[in-house]
């Protein structure tokens, strides 16, 4: 069976999934119906989309993903591995909120159950979007109130493997900050077995907010990870985040930001480890709307095995943009042969008075500096490590929350065990 037939065959499966769930999903009927017309016309993505070029979906349309069970499984093992980051916490098992794990944040308003669609994301012309638009059952509705420092809350996917069978859920988040507001979101996704994750996250940053966003994505090496996130910006307000992939046999973060008023800031840093037969790709694109805006992007893989990279990094300057301070870097190294790093950032400019620059390196670690270590009595493996981790300390550095970042190193740390093991 050809790629396309393929897609085309996994894509009826969840049309199909669809049809027989359409009577008891709750939400705007309306919404999903349309992005299910959409889906229907147009399939999943495939290779021969530019912005899918590096990244195909066959391993994920050779499975046929089922409805996650009810109840879901025993997350007591998964829960002891969250690290230890305190503040309320938002937790979905199989993409369904347990009120039983959490503890929901009383001093900001959060809503969970039927999912709240808004008019950032975009299901017509996204496909994953469109798909989780059709099959969202749940989802965290966190909004803070203006002027409030809201502290840190984290929001944890878990995967069970209840069923000990393929499933998908596709939570449909949202967060929303008034103007002078400030909120940490510690997301991390874990989990057993094979599924897919497939969330999307709506982000409004009113003016002179701030958003500190951490993303670890540790999911289970059979699982496939498909997230798309929208920030909308307005003036003066940052959107400052960070992401962490280790996990998934597959998979992609997809991040549009929109920096809509005057002095708005998008920060979208990311770190990639990859092993084996890893695939994972972070594609970008980052709207300069508003005059006198900045945004900054630093990516760093390490890639092992027959691991494989993507980073699709767009910034698009708007003629009224003037002024615009634009930033993006792209950096791997490769501990393997086998391992390939596909790399494409773009400018793309219609304002004449800006600072926009990018750039991309790919090579091996330093045999001089390797050398250096080894000569000096320091063990082969304790030497790459130390390399590695010198690699990724400019990505780790903005993050100013100790804890989290300690939760980062400490998964790096595990992560790089057990390549070297």
């Amino acid at each position: 069976m050809s790629g396309f037939s393929q897609l085309q065959s996994g894509a009826e499966r969840f049309l199909a999934r669809y049809d027989e769930a359409r009577h008891r999903l709750r939400g705007d009927a309306g919404v999903r119906d349309a992005a299910a017309t959409a889906f229907r016309r147009t399939g999943l993505p495939g290779a021969r989309e530019e912005s899918w070029r590096y990244t195909n979906l066959r391993p994920l349309v050779d499975l046929s993903f089922a409805e996650p069970a009810l109840p879901t499984g025993d997350c007591t093992a998964l829960l002891a591995r969250l690290p230890a980051i305190e503040g309320p916490r938002l937790v979905f098992a199989d993409g369904r909120f347990r009120a039983d794990l959490s503890a929901v944040p009383s001093h900001v308003s959060v809503r969970t159950g039927a999912p709240s669609f808004g008019t950032l994301a975009r299901p017509d012309s996204d496909k994953m979007v469109a798909l989780n638009t059709m099959l969202a059952e749940d989802g965290a509705a966190i909004s803070v109130p203006e002027d409030m420092q809201a502290g840190t809350i984290l929001l944890v996917s878990l995967a069970t493997n209840a069923a000990d069978t393929p499933v998908g859920f596709h939570p449909r988040h949202s967060v929303e900050l008034a103007r002078g507001a400030s909120l940490t979101l510690v997301e991390i996704s874990i989990g057993d077995g094979a599924y897919l994750h497939n969330p999307v996250t709506s982000v409004t940053i009113g003016e002179a907010a701030t958003l500190t966003h951490l993303r670890l994505q540790n999911e289970s090496a059979t699982a496939f990870h498909m997230s798309t996130l929208y920030a909308d910006v307005a003036a003066g307000g940052t959107y400052d985040s960070f992401a962490l992939t280790l996990g998934a046999r597959l998979a992609r973060m997809e991040v549009h930001a929109r920096l809509a008023g005057e002095k708005a800031t998008a920060h979208l840093n990311a770190a990639q480890l990859l092993g084996a037969n890893q695939h994972a790709d972070f594609t970008t694109v980052v709207r300069h709307d508003a005059p006198s805006t900045a945004s900054r992007q630093t990516v760093k893989n390490v890639l092992t095995g027959a691991a494989r990279g993507v980073f699709q990094g767009k910034i698009e300057v708007a003629r009224i943009a003037q002024k615009t301070d634009g930033y993006q870097m792209n950096q791997a190294l490769l501990l393997s042969a086998d391992a390939e790093m596909d790399s494409k950032p773009e400018l793309e400019i219609f304002a004449d008075d800006v600072k926009c620059s990018h750039g991309a390196t790919v090579g091996a670690l330093d045999g001089e500096q390797l050398f250096y270590l080894r000569s000096r009595g320091v063990p082969e493996a304790e030497a790459r490590n130390i390399l590695v981790r010198a690699f990724l300390s400019e990505a780790l550095d903005p993050i100013a929350h100790d804890t989290a970042r300690a939760a980062m190193e400490a998964a790096i740390e595990d992560w790089w065990s057990r390549q070297s093991a």
